[in-house]
């Protein structure tokens, strides 16, 4: 869980000192568009919608959990030199703003992706006033394109001169975002079974796009483990519906999904979230897996 601190401002505000002197180049001499994004969806969908007129540096690494991600000063060196900053929004980098402000880039180009979707509100117990909403939009075909043609817009901003080439290629994606969703509209709506279970609840987005209900062993920020009552539950919701998988994810321990697996004699599988790079696999080809997988278990 994120708490803005003390020592993150002085952090944030020493890195604006650090950087403040340093050369803004706007473009490097190969002409590309500098982009810096927060974690891996937001870079999936610059690159789809950028491809190579664009070079990215993704903030959040690979295997670090993005809901408690705290930037340090090197992570604000990528935005004094930037044309563009991409973070999803919704509560999910409650950072961002200050190390925009920190950054000294007084030319950068913020795009908060997640703008024009209807939020879900955040109804974990124990989280802080400051988390109002679900962040995951982006495990969402429909959350997917509203948030590449964001980015597609601030990239026309930044470069008008080749706004066919990002909206040709915004176009193509959204294309293939708006394919593997009708396959599945299909599928999901001829299923009599609307429920699954997994280990973060992450999916409500997703949930919404397809009538689907998420039954998850943590909550939206993946905060701690559940209570004795709530295994039972989910334990008896498990017996009750006759559910044969668990689904666990990479950024989340699997411990308390495999007790939940064994004891109702389900198998665990994997979904993906998409906040790290997983498998070598494009986000098209993780969601399609994710919808596959979640088809499947309802069956």
């Amino acid at each position: 869980m994120f708490k803005k601190s003390l020592i993150l401002v002085l952090c944030l505000l020493s890195a604006s000192t650090l950087f403040s002197c340093s050369s803004k180049k706007q473009n490097d001499n190969d002409g590309k568009i500098k982009v810096s994004v927060t974690f891996d969806a937001m870079k999936e969908f610059t690159q789809a919608v950028g491809g190579d007129k664009v070079e990215i540096s993704t903030i959040i690494p690979d295997g670090t959990e993005p809901h408690d991600f705290e930037p340090k000063p090197r992570d604000i060196a990528a935005l004094s030199n930037a044309n563009v900053f991409v973070y999803n929004g919704m509560d999910m980098e409650l950072w961002a703003n200050d190390a925009v402000i920190a950054s000294g880039n007084k030319n950068l180009v913020s795009v908060e992706a997640s703008k024009g979707v209807t939020p879900i509100d955040n109804t974990d117990s124990g989280t802080t006033s400051d988390q109002l909403y679900d962040p995951h939009v982006w495990i969402s075909l429909k959350g997917a394109e509203i948030e590449a043609t964001n980015i597609k817009d601030a990239l026309v901003k930044v470069d008008p001169s080749n706004s066919s080439y990002y909206e040709k290629n915004c176009d193509n994606f959204v294309s293939q975002l708006e394919s593997l969703y009708k396959t599945y509209q299909v599928k999901f709506n001829a299923s009599s079974s609307k429920d699954f279970v997994t280990g973060h609840a992450a999916f409500a987005y997703m949930c919404r796009d397809f009538g689907l209900k998420q039954n998850s062993v943590e909550d939206v920020f993946a905060d701690g483990e559940p209570s004795a009552q709530k295994l039972k539950e989910l334990i008896d919701y498990c017996k009750a519906n006759n559910v044969k998988t668990v689904f666990v994810e990479d950024m989340v321990s699997p411990a308390v999904s495999n007790t939940l697996a064994s004891a109702v004699g389900a198998k665990v599988e994997k979904i993906y979230t998409i906040e790290s790079s997983e498998g070598g696999k494009t986000y098209i080809e993780r969601m399609k897996d994710n919808l596959s997988e979640i088809y499947a278990s309802l069956s």
